[in-house]
């Protein structure tokens, strides 16, 4: 199938951007990558009369160190770009270890880190990398600017806190904290698929080795990104022994996560993988916050 009629405008900067996405609001629709975008207008599951093209705007493309020893990623920021950052291998490990497992490369030469999270997947790895990290989204409009945190951004599937006329323009991501370890696990049908189920892994240990701190944030577990509430504060101020990270990853799967039926998997299905890559996830983030230390 091809996509309905629609009018196309290719802005070269971010005002052009948002006084297009001002004027037309809801009919309008940002194009970043297309990864995403472009199949659901072709299968007719979206049909802006109005499509702002941002891959000209090249001040939306870089990754920059910020002061406070995190790391900023222009929203227009290629995911191959990302991959082979240097710096987001120093800075946020845990991002350098995603982006391989992002669909293929073919899409990773084209999909942006912006679109990835402003389409707000649920099966998405960065939708739940950018809760664990604690990510804060800058959001621009023509009436000016506003930062929101990951979790407030992410409302449902396919649901943000975006207004019509609003853009993701960066995402910012503190430092990680010392003593601190990272893990994602997925498990999907086949290579470069969406994920059946997935777990995103950070915790950081105090002086003694024990749990600290602990975010563990579930994909293709829910309609959004799925937090381990009450996995994570059984584990808080607790030595990380085999029992107390599996009685934490039954929680979890069990009681922290929504996952549904589908033609890939069953719910009971999906609890048991998130069960088994919630154990590996924290066993591998904890030896690396104690080889961090």
């Amino acid at each position: 199938m091809k996509p309905p009629p629609f009018e196309y405008f290719a802005p070269a900067t971010l005002d052009e951007a948002l006084a297009l996405m001002a004027e037309h609001g809801y009919d309008a629709k940002a194009l970043a990558g297309g990864q995403s975008l472009i199949p659901m207008m072709n299968f007719r599951l979206a049909q802006p009369e109005i499509l702002v093209d941002l891959n000209n705007i090249s001040e939306l493309a870089y990754i920059r160190p910020s002061d406070d020893g995190g790391v900023l990623i222009g929203a227009m920021t290629r995911h191959r770009m990302v991959e082979r950052s240097p710096l987001i291998a120093e800075r946020a490990p845990l991002i350098y270890e995603t982006m391989p497992k992002i669909a293929t490369e073919q899409v990773r030469n084209r999909g942006t880190f912006g679109g990835s999270l402003a389409h707000a997947d649920s099966s998405a790895e960065l939708v739940a990398v950018s809760v664990a990290l604690n990510a804060r989204f800058r959001i621009r409009s023509q009436e000016g600017e506003r930062w929101v945190s990951a979790k407030e951004f992410f409302i449902s599937l396919f649901t943000t806190i975006l207004e019509p006329e609003e853009l993701v323009v960066e995402i910012a991501f503190p430092p990680m904290p010392e003593r601190s370890g990272w893990s994602i696990k997925e498990t999907a049908r086949r290579p470069h698929d969406f994920a059946l189920t997935g777990v995103v892994a950070m915790l950081t240990l105090d002086n003694e080795n024990h749990c600290q701190q602990v975010k563990l944030v579930y994909l293709s577990a829910g309609d959004g990104p799925m937090e381990g509430c009450q996995a994570a504060e059984t584990l808080k101020g607790q030595p990380l022994t085999a029992e107390t990270i599996q009685a934490a990853a039954e929680i979890a799967a069990s009681a922290d996560i929504d996952p549904s039926n589908d033609v890939h998997a069953t719910a009971e299905y999906r609890r048991h993988l998130a069960k088994v890559l919630t154990y590996q996830a924290l066993k591998e983030a904890f030896e690396r916050a104690i080889s961090n230390n």
